[in-house]
């Protein structure tokens, strides 16, 4: 019996083939950007007007949080707005003129003396809130990113993410973040010396660095972790007597003298 062997030779490579692992298909993960889909809904069914809500700063060291509410207009809404993180600084100084000429904003403060007495969570709620109610006009709904709803008299949608699905959620973070990176450059001319111009407040080395050297300064929100170290660092607490100590020269001394 004759064997082919040009029909051998093709089995034994498809087995080597078959035994080789499977190379896994690359994946390409697309970004979508925020539409204006979810407001022009609420368009179609009366509902006007509709309001963004986003803040900026929550976990910086140093410096306000800073909100901001926005109402695109329907047939001006600006084309790219995304969430504020994606963005360059110059990109997002064009939005932001481009919003300031279009729609109708306001924008709220959380200071630090606030942050440290409600906690960062609630001033920044109440900082969202009174950006809602400093709008020209009260919004029938509002559209705040995170999953907190905010304390307004309008209906309120919790959107997580939301700075990167919703139009005017990414309008108002946009507002929002170069708003607070000029307030912070104002704040680096009155404490020179931390670099607020630089990184805006975060915990970066640099940051760190300049806070354990110089301390906490006014601008500072005191009950960070790190911030707590500094000022123990540079202002440590006096010594409190213990109360359970008892005093052994004053006691000879009193027992003496009586």
């Amino acid at each position: 019996m004759i064997r082919d062997k040009s029909k051998s030779a093709s089995k034994s490579v498809s087995r080597k083939k078959s035994a080789e692992p499977a190379v896994p298909a690359k994946r390409v993960i697309a970004v979508t950007r925020p539409s204006f889909r979810r407001e022009r809904a609420l368009i179609k069914r009366g509902v006007w007007p509709v309001a963004g809500c986003d803040e900026a700063g929550r976990g910086p060291l140093a410096g306000p949080v800073v909100a901001a509410a926005v109402v695109l207009d329907p047939n001006r809404v600006p084309k790219g707005l995304d969430d504020s993180k994606r963005l360059t600084a110059e990109r997002r100084e064009e939005l932001f003129e481009e919003i300031c000429a279009t729609a109708a904003f306001s924008v709220a403060v959380a200071s630090p003396a606030r942050i440290d007495r409600d906690n960062i969570l609630r001033a920044s709620l109440w900082a969202l809130a009174r950006a809602v109610h400093a709008l020209p006009e009260m919004p029938k709904h509002v559209f705040v990113d995170g999953r907190d709803k905010l304390a307004t008299p309008c209906d309120c949608d919790a959107v997580i993410g939301g700075d990167g699905i919703v139009a005017s959620i990414a309008a108002a973070s946009i507002i929002a973040k170069v708003t607070r990176d000029r307030l912070m450059c104002a704040l680096a001319l009155d404490c020179p010396g931390y670099g607020f111009e630089q990184h805006k407040g975060y915990g970066v080395p640099e940051h760190l660095e300049a806070l354990d050297r110089l301390g906490p300064s006014t601008h500072h929100r005191s009950f960070f972790a790190p911030v707590v170290a500094a000022r123990l660092k540079h202002f440590p607490a006096p010594d409190e007597p213990d109360l359970f100590v008892v005093d052994t020269e004053s006691e000879t001394a009193a027992s003496a003298a009586a």
